[in-house]
C-alpha cells in the first residue's frame, strides 16, 4: 500500500479544511462582535456538519484502502485494522 487512502484526494480535503478554518474564524468574529446567540449556534452547527463530512470521507477512504488491503493480506494486521476502524467509528458516533 502506497500512501494513505486519502492521498489521491488530499487537495480536496485540504480545500475543505481551509473552508472550515475560515468558518471558525467567522465564528470568532461573530462572538467578538456580539452577534445574536442563535446565529452563532447556527454557524457552529454548520462547522460541525462540515467536519463530520470530512471525517466520513476520510473513514470511507481508510476502509476502502487501508482496511481492505489489510484484510486481503489477512492475519493479525487485518484484525488490528478492523479494530482501528471500528474504534474510529465509535468515536465519530459519540461526538
Amino acid at each position: 500500500m502506497d500512501g494513505h487512502g486519502y492521498t489521491a484526494r488530499k487537495d480536496d480535503y485540504l480545500k475543505r479544511l481551509r473552508r472550515i478554518e475560515g468558518q471558525v474564524r467567522g465564528l470568532q468574529k461573530m462572538v467578538d462582535e456580539d452577534k445574536y446567540c442563535i446565529d452563532v449556534l447556527t454557524q457552529i452547527s454548520a462547522v460541525n456538519s462540515a467536519l463530520q463530512s470530512v471525517a466520513i470521507g476520510l473513514l470511507e477512504e481508510h476502509i476502502a484502502h487501508c482496511v481492505a488491503g489489510a484484510v486481503a493480506e489477512g492475519g493479525d494486521t487485518a484484525t488490528a485494522k478492523v479494530k482501528e476502524a471500528t474504534d474510529a467509528i465509535a468515536r465519530l458516533v459519540r461526538s
